[in-house]
């Protein structure tokens, strides 16, 4: 069975998938054997990225399949060693599943309170309702701008929480979207400064993943 990485949301356009494709990328450029599984069957985003990385010729491979649930990605991973979930870009019964098939669940956010308190309402639905570990959730600043006070904000607002926020933030920027019409993901960008700002983040997700495995 493979390790499971989640990336879910209360609401659309947080940075889930951008967060599943770097993470996609980083694992297997340290030669993971890596499935992303795209689970929004309607828009299919992370299966059309995969689809402009295969054109370009773009290496490490990063599989994507498209599937219904997280089961049955889980199920058909075959020798992967680690599956990386997209999940559908809402919660529903499904996060739920996602949330305990995973060993690391991340949850992006924005800095507005209109993206915060749903990240805070789901993370404390997932540990209070369906007893999700504390310890297996994260929050994720993803979609950022360029005020300090705004991400201190944040970053306090969350503080406050029960749940961990990783270091680092992924910002808004032009380096990144460009990147992904490219079929690269956002720690692929040749333009160092945003490439390092996004190593950072997918850098701290590994190695909480990597906390939690290994004392499981």
């Amino acid at each position: 069975m493979p390790y499971v990485i989640g990336c879910v949301s209360q609401k659309g356009g947080p940075g889930k998938s951008t967060l599943a494709r770097a993470l996609g990328a980083a694992f297997a450029l340290n030669e993971w054997s890596v499935l992303l599984a795209d689970l929004d069957t309607k828009q299919g985003t992370a299966t059309a990225w995969q689809q402009r990385r295969l054109r370009a010729g773009v290496s490490p491979e990063v599989p994507v399949q498209m599937f219904g649930n997280v089961a049955g990605a889980v199920r058909k991973a075959g020798d992967a060693d680690i599956l990386i979930v997209d999940g559908a870009p809402h919660a529903s019964a499904e996060t739920v599943a996602i949330a305990k098939a995973a060993h690391l669940l991340l949850i992006p956010t924005g800095l507005s309170l209109d993206d915060l308190e749903p990240a805070v309402t789901l993370a404390n639905t997932l540990a209070d309702q369906h007893s999700i570990p504390l310890e297996r959730l994260a929050f994720v600043l993803c979609k950022t701008g360029s005020s300090t006070a705004e991400l201190v904000e944040a970053r306090t607002y969350l503080g406050k929480t029960r749940f961990a926020t990783l270091d680092g933030e992924i910002p808004q920027k032009p380096a990144f979207s460009r990147a992904m019409d490219a079929g690269l993901s956002v720690i692929e960008t040749p333009y160092k400064a945003p490439r390092e700002q996004a190593l950072q983040v997918i850098q701290a997700a590994i190695a909480r993943f990597e906390t939690l495995i290994a004392s499981a």
